[in-house]
């Protein structure tokens, strides 16, 4: 059910696109941008912040887009926030005593610190990798290729990314006493 919720906007821009155009989709986005901010905001009695920038640039760089009238813009949103993403972790690294990964409340993992920096630093060149491909594909591609690029391709991306992690962060995980 999360993961479907977390998922709405993409998928709500994919449809609006492939039914209207770039411009019904954007401002698709960003209504349910901001309404997912909101939801969470009154599901889990907190603001989430991941979700906070992706509504603050969507709302931005696609309000940009539907006062000029060009799509430009809501391309490069995701290039966008992919390069928070990264630079909040790269930052982590440098500002308090623990990096951005290891201060999430886990109840599944618990990693040595040198892990957890190896891990958030990995993370953090991955959004860097996405924040580039984004770009490429943005101005590469044409409007349609990069609407499916942007919905389905990160996302298989970003499965694939969380796999690698597994045969390395597994030795990590609870052991069945049994």
């Amino acid at each position: 059910m999360k993961f479907l919720l977390d998922y709405a906007p993409a998928l709500l821009f994919f449809a609006a696109y492939f039914l209207y155009d770039i411009y019904v989709a954007t401002a698709a986005l960003i209504a349910c941008a901001i309404a997912l901010v909101l939801v969470y905001r009154v599901w889990q009695k907190r603001w989430h912040k991941s979700h906070a920038v992706v509504a603050v640039l969507a709302t931005v760089l696609g309000g940009l887009t539907l006062a000029i009238h060009d799509p430009v813009f809501i391309k490069f949103k995701p290039t966008a926030v992919y390069a928070v993403f990264a630079l909040a972790l790269l930052g982590s690294h440098v500002i308090g005593e623990r990096v951005l990964l290891a201060r999430i409340p886990q109840k599944t993992f618990v990693f040595p610190e040198p892990v957890w920096r190896r891990v958030n630093l990995a993370w953090a060149v991955f959004f860097l990798a996405c924040a580039a491909l984004n770009w490429y594909v943005a101005r590469s591609y044409d409007e349609a290729t990069w609407v499916k690029f942007k919905t389905f391709g990160f996302t298989a991306l970003t499965f694939v990314f969380l796999l690698a992690h597994a045969p390395f962060l597994s030795r990590y995980l609870p052991q069945d006493p049994a």
